[in-house]
């Protein structure tokens, strides 16, 4: 069953990117305990730029931590990170640390059910420059259009609030457009 392994937020804070210091909510870091989770997203998360980020279809942003060994090993290969530095839940910005349900397994309209929460896929993350300065390297939005492995926006179907630990039941819905799909076409060339 797919399972919640961290509940990460942020309060927006500049970021040093190769543009200058900009403003960002991309270092989320893990939280203990009971969240509650608003129309907007997880209390406490806070996004800078909602011309691209947050709203009622981009609440929440989860992200398969199987995908982090990769991202471990390539940070090592760029020399942002030694070799035996882990990345802790929250490292590529997201507010939900999932594992069971990768892109390729997501559809917009699928809804993840939690025991006092339901969740709706939206739509695929779309790295952008913010991405390469918090991993460190400046190949890394780049490699993620190059992997697919984007992760998926959710809008709140149900608020109420999420812990870490929790299972939470795949629901599908109309299946008609994939996560990892939609971040291909829309990413077509960028790579």
């Amino acid at each position: 069953m797919p399972h919640l392994i961290s509940l990460n937020t942020a309060a927006a804070a500049p970021l040093q990117t190769e543009q200058g210091p900009v403003p960002s909510g991309i270092r989320k870091r893990a939280r203990d305990g009971a969240i509650t989770v608003g129309p907007l997203g997880l209390a406490g998360d806070e996004q800078a730029d909602l011309s691209v980020h947050g709203g009622p279809a981009k609440a929440v942003y989860a992200y398969p931590s199987e995908h982090y060994a990769f991202w471990q090993t390539v940070r090592a290969q760029a020399r942002a990170a030694g070799w035996d530095e882990a990345l802790p839940p929250g490292s590529l910005g997201e507010n939900l640390t999932i594992a069971g349900l990768l892109e390729k397994q997501a559809w917009v309209g699928d809804r993840l059910r939690f025991p006092d929460c339901e969740l709706i896929v939206s739509e695929p993350r779309f790295p952008c420059f913010k991405f390469n300065a918090v991993m460190g390297f400046k190949q890394a939005a780049k490699l993620m259009v190059q992997s697919g492995w984007c992760g998926f926006y959710l809008s709140v179907l149900r608020p109420g609030s999420l812990a870490a630990g929790q299972d939470f039941e795949l629901l599908p819905g109309p299946r008609e457009v994939g996560i990892a799909e939609l971040f291909r076409a829309r990413m077509a060339g960028k790579g």
